[in-house]
């Protein structure tokens, strides 16, 4: 992480206490009859400002199945492209990297293993989102302190690859899970190993990316 500590300093005010997390809506998509949000995430750090995930920008013939309705980051007014310092993608999904070249040049974490799936089996993802022209990865193995306060922590289940991002802000844990859960009772009684590991985290919040409020564990949640 040289390339942060050299551009964002350190020194006092350069942990997470102070962090927040902002929802940003993208797109709906229909499934299973019903509309779903698509939400990516932005984490306002004393040292950088970290996007998960990216949405989507354009459509294509292979989900138009989805009827996809889209409200991408380069066309939102409020929303700053230039202003973010580095990418998290907790996985390779269409409605998750489809934004990634709007940051070409910029740090693009994603576990290891699911770039590899992405890149190399059929019909995982839409392939040249994955590989448009400027997107540098950084290949993730395991948990890794992105900054201080803020972890990446692989969560397999919705995909091999996927991974979660663990924010520590004024004495609370929140986390943005991507899909490693859909819906709150996949959280409520967890049932692959990802979910059992967010559990683990004793988390006050997860923030789900087709969700427009946060999962809690009191239970005192909207379906």
């Amino acid at each position: 992480m040289s390339h942060l500590r050299s551009e964002m300093g350190e020194g006092p005010g350069s942990d997470a206490s102070t962090a927040t997390v902002t929802p940003v809506l993208v797109a709906e998509l229909l499934a299973e009859g019903e509309r779903i949000p698509v939400y990516v995430h932005v984490i306002d750090h004393p040292r950088a400002r970290v996007l998960v995930d990216t949405g989507m920008t354009q459509l294509h013939p292979a989900v138009d199945d989805m009827d996809p309705r889209l409200i991408p980051l380069s066309e939102q007014a409020g929303f700053d492209l230039a202003g973010i310092d580095v990418v998290v993608n907790t996985h390779l999904h269409f409605d998750h990297c489809g934004g990634n070249h709007l940051f070409a040049g910029r740090p693009v974490y994603v576990q290891r293993a699911e770039l590899d799936d992405a890149l190399s089996q059929a019909d995982y993802t839409i392939r040249e989102w994955v590989e448009a022209p400027g997107v540098q990865y950084v290949p993730v193995d395991g948990t890794l302190e992105l900054l201080p306060g803020i972890r990446l922590v692989s969560t397999p289940g919705h995909t091999r690859g996927s991974q979660v991002v663990v924010v520590q802000t004024g004495g609370r844990v929140v986390v943005i899970a991507g899909d490693t859960a859909v819906f709150f009772d996949e959280l409520d009684d967890p049932r692959t190993e990802g979910q059992r590991l967010i559990r683990a985290l004793a988390p006050q919040e997860v923030w789900l990316s087709h969700q427009h409020e946060p999962w809690r564990p009191s239970g005192h949640h909207d379906a």
